[in-house]
């Protein structure tokens, strides 16, 4: 049986990146030339003060007077000056530029997050894709708003400082030429190694996050089933190893930093030996020589902050090439066909095989040649213990996950049916338009109670609205204050988990499907809200046909037909009557529950 993957989303190339930011940059322009003019003043202005230390250096013992010493500290107060209104320009001119290119970009990755294939996000799991929206974003944006100004700038004064060093005289901009090699080297040696090390620990991240988000979200199932202790160790291994790789990352910036230190030590003992030769033969003047030393050692606190912030650099470039990458995924997604399912559809599932193991031969099946057939109307309930493959089987009837081997299928008539279309081929929109599945985890945004339930039909009326509130039984809802404009979730009313449900429970309504997918949906309620659950599903369900995967024998014994499951396999099936006369294992699970 092949078994679907477990994988990460797509990671776009550096060069793919970059290419998709230029648009973006050039629309900013004029931004970009007022950042570099400021950074050039800026950088040009920080070599008045060692020219005026030079100056002083020569002039003084020759007996120039205190007129030279105005003149050269107003040189260097007008230099302050430039050098303050430069670095303000430049930091308003970056965040012209910077944030709202992050913005646009974090919109873009979210907008194509949306529209990724629910199958592909369930085979990656939603922990790499949570890692890339909001981790990988804060990444980028940090490195917009604090390393990038300093980049930049170290990169201007260091081109600038270079060209001034050549201008005090050639001999001793040629020493310093051997700075270029000795860096070359520094970046030849960290420039491959680094990519590498950056993408695997933000990979590192990404399955921190995912195990995080697991154990968040699941957590009164885990102290349901006193597995708090097996996921804590599988959380701090995956911390662990989070961990381990910055540790790496950071010892690898160090023996970068020794390597740049290395060459400064170098290049500044040469000019100090090559200035001593020049002012020895007469060739040069002290003065010079102490503001080419001091030129040079200017470029120290830059050059070394562009190897401290290349960590970073690196860093956020591989956050970009993973955001980029979800981005490239939704656009370069092979369409599926937009042939839609017959009328009056039957739901038929036929021998499903599925397991999460990467290897196909495994025997660690969840689903083990299931077959069911749903007709237009009907309800089936599904039953059985933790891990008989039940929200396996129903992720696969809502097209969330395909098969390893078999299919689920749209007919016209039933299993014998050969007119039909395959789930998994079928255009998302169309196939929400037949199925539609109601989770026992629902979300409330933040926004109007409207909003909240018009999610699967934004043009739905006022009156529609309420039709669909009115059907699962929500009467709170005419008592909120703004009526349906009252604002719900995090920036208004908090809404309990019964309440919650409704709403997902009247989404269903308005998006009136054929079938009706329930994973435990009345599961949150606890025993207090159950019965009003049950009570709205059912409403809910009226007319259309239904997968309901049962947390309570009150919503299976309601149903037309039962299914029990075990070990990945359909061990009974038939009415609750039938089941219970029979003395099977749907009787043991009937007698406990009543009992």
């Amino acid at each position: 049986m092949t078994a679907p993957t477990q994988t990460t989303l797509t990671i776009a190339s550096r060069r793919r990146s970059f290419a998709h930011l230029a648009p973006l940059l050039r629309r900013r322009a004029g931004w970009i030339v007022l950042l570099v003019i400021a950074g050039l003043a800026n950088a040009g202005a920080g070599l008045v003060g060692p020219w005026a230390i030079g100056r002083l250096v020569d002039e003084l013992p020759a007996g120039a007077g205190p007129e030279l010493v105005w003149t050269c500290a107003i040189a260097v107060a007008i230099a302050g000056i430039v050098m303050a209104v430069g670095t303000w320009i430049g930091a308003w001119a970056l965040a012209r530029i910077a944030m709202p290119v992050v913005a646009e970009l974090r919109t873009e990755v979210v907008d194509s997050a949306l529209t990724l294939d629910s199958q592909r996000i369930e085979r990656t799991g939603t922990g790499d894709l949570v890692s890339r929206v909001a981790d990988d974003s804060r990444k980028i944006g940090e490195a917009a708003g604090q390393v990038l100004p300093l980049v930049v700038e170290s990169l201007l004064v260091v081109v600038v400082s270079a060209f001034g060093l050549a201008a005090i005289d050639w001999r001793l901009g040629l020493t310093g030429l051997v700075a270029i090699p000795m860096y070359w080297l520094t970046l030849r040696w960290y420039l491959p190694r680094s990519e590498p090390i950056y993408k695997e620990e933000r990979a590192a991240f990404g399955r921190r996050a995912g195990r995080l988000l697991g154990g968040l979200t699941g957590g009164a199932t885990l102290r349901a089933y006193r597995a708090e202790a097996g996921e804590m160790r599988r959380i701090d291994s995956a911390s662990a190893h989070a961990r381990d790789l910055s540790i790496d990352v950071f010892r690898f910036v160090t023996r970068a930093f020794g390597r740049n230190n290395r060459a400064e030590a170098v290049v500044l003992s040469l000019l100090l030996i090559a200035g001593f030769a020049l002012v020895w033969f007469g060739e040069s003047t002290a003065g010079a020589v102490t503001t080419a030393a001091l030129v040079f050692h200017r470029l120290f606190n830059p050059i070394g902050s562009l190897v401290a912030l290349f960590d970073q650099v690196q860093s956020a470039g591989a956050s970009l090439t993973r955001m980029v990458g979800v981005i490239d995924e939704a656009r370069t997604a092979p369409s599926r066909p937009t042939q839609d399912a017959p009328a009056a559809p039957w739901l038929v599932l036929e021998d499903l095989w599925f397991s999460y193991d990467t290897d196909p031969d495994t025997d660690n099946q969840v689903l083990r040649g299931v077959n069911l057939s749903i007709a237009p109307g009907e309800h089936i309930a599904v039953v059985g213990t933790t891990g008989a493959g039940k929200t396996t089987l129903a992720k696969i009837a809502a097209g969330l996950s395909a098969p390893g081997h078999g299919r689920a299928r749209l007919t016209d008539g039933g299993a014998a049916s050969a007119n039909g279309v395959d789930v998994g081929s079928m255009d998302e929109s169309a196939l929400r338009r037949h199925i539609a599945m109601v989770a026992q985890e629902v979300h409330t945004f933040s926004g109007s109670l409207r909003d909240n339930v018009t999610l699967p039909r934004p043009d739905a009326t006022d009156d529609e609205v309420r039709n669909a509130l009115g059907v699962v039984g929500a009467g709170w809802a005419t008592t909120l204050p703004n009526g349906l404009d009252t604002q719900v979730g995090e920036v208004g009313i908090r809404l309990s988990a019964v309440q919650e449900q409704t709403i997902a429970l009247a989404r269903l309504v308005l998006a009136d499907p054929d079938f009706a997918i329930l994973d435990e949906a009345t599961a949150e309620a606890g025993s207090a809200g159950a019965h009003v659950l049950e009570s709205s599903a059912e409403a809910a369900l009226n007319g259309r046909g239904a997968l309901i995967v049962a947390h309570r024998l009150s919503q299976a014994e309601k149903a037309d037909r039962i299914l029990v499951m075990e070990h990945g396999r359909v061990v009974e099936e038939g009415t609750h009557a039938d089941l219970v006369a029979a003395g099977g294992r749907y009787a043991e699970l009937w007698e406990a529950w009543s009992g």
